[in-house]
């Protein structure tokens, strides 16, 4: 990572737990430098284990919206044996990083611009160079495949 992208301690992640609660992923806080359960990345990224996502003060933004909208788009099968490893196909994890855009406007101080700058500083790849260019661009397959199972309204 090149440039600072935010970490959980940057905002007030009391809009990211009501946020995960109400579809029924719970928050789990960990010490500094505490292991991160679950974490597929390590060091500070956040880790899924069952219904827990798991984070740090020092978790990035980015992180923790990427893995819990990993869960927000499994199964309840796939949710019952998770630990780490998110699994799913290319469009599904298209379809992630598009939720995790989307759901960046409902965290006051984030908002999706600076979620995708963030995107783009830790190392996602986007066939169009840069999550906005995808997300504007080259993501319609993504937006359907949410709106398909409901996740998103088809408006």
């Amino acid at each position: 990572m090149t440039a600072r992208v935010l970490r959980l301690a940057d905002i007030d992640a009391a809009g990211l737990e009501a946020l995960l609660r109400v579809r029924g992923l719970m928050l789990a806080w960990l010490a500094p430098q505490a292991d991160i359960p679950g974490s597929y990345w390590g060091e500070a990224e956040a880790g899924l284990v069952d219904d827990r996502l798991y984070v740090r003060a020092d978790t990035p933004v980015h992180s923790a919206l990427h893995e819990a909208c990993h869960w927000l788009c499994m199964d309840a099968s796939r949710r019952a044996g998770l630990h780490t490893d998110a699994g799913g196909d290319d469009l599904e994890e298209c379809a992630v990083c598009y939720l995790q855009i989307v759901l960046a406007d409902r965290l006051p101080g984030v908002g999706r611009r600076r979620l995708m700058q963030d995107m783009d500083a830790w190392g996602y790849s986007f066939r169009l160079g840069s999550a906005q260019a995808w997300f504007e661009q080259d993501a319609a397959d993504a937006r359907a495949w949410l709106v398909a199972r409901g996740l998103l309204p088809a408006d």
